[in-house]
């Protein structure tokens, strides 16, 4: 699979016309910088090796 960095603003904008969802104009910065917060956690958090012996839990118990 090709690496291809995600264009966040262009993907807040088609998202939200997917899900029908109207994002005033002055809102729509702050969506865009919350999810490149998103995207950055989630790199971090996708970037962080499992051994292979590890399995999910079958119930979460917190």
């Amino acid at each position: 699979m090709e690496n291809v960095e995600l264009d966040v603003n262009k993907y807040v904008e088609q998202t939200s016309l997917l899900l029908d969802l109207q994002i005033k104009d002055e809102y729509f910065d702050g969506v865009v910088a919350n999810f490149e917060k998103i995207k950055a956690i989630a790199q971090l958090v996708n970037s962080f090796p499992l051994p292979e012996e590890v399995e999910p839990a079958p119930v979460f118990e917190p």
